[in-house]
């Protein structure tokens, strides 16, 4: 998986191409971890991501609680594949994905 980041201020967008799975869910972790001090918005762009995975899923909740102390966070283009996905785990639920 590819990970692109673009910081404008204190908007931080994250587009995500390929798949994110349990060996690249990893990658997208230290990106949470080490690149949202400041930040108090959080963009993800889903355009060119193909499939997650339950550990895709895992770091995307960790974002969210994050972000639900110090901003907001949105997905966009997310694909149906995807946002199959995510409407079986209830994901759909609490994330603010936009069409």
């Amino acid at each position: 998986m590819e990970i692109k980041k673009e910081l404008t201020g204190n908007k931080l967008k994250i587009s995500l191409e390929g798949r994110l799975d349990a060996v690249s869910a990893g990658d997208l972790d230290k990106v949470i971890q080490s690149d949202l001090n400041g930040v108090e918005e959080l963009i993800f762009d889903f355009a060119d991501l193909d499939f997650v995975a339950s550990a895709g899923l895992r770091v995307l909740l960790v974002a969210q609680k994050r972000m639900n102390k110090q901003g907001t966070m949105k997905i966009f283009h997310v694909n149906e594949d995807v946002m199959d996905v995510l409407e079986m785990t209830g994901f759909s639920n609490f994330l603010d994905i936009v069409d």
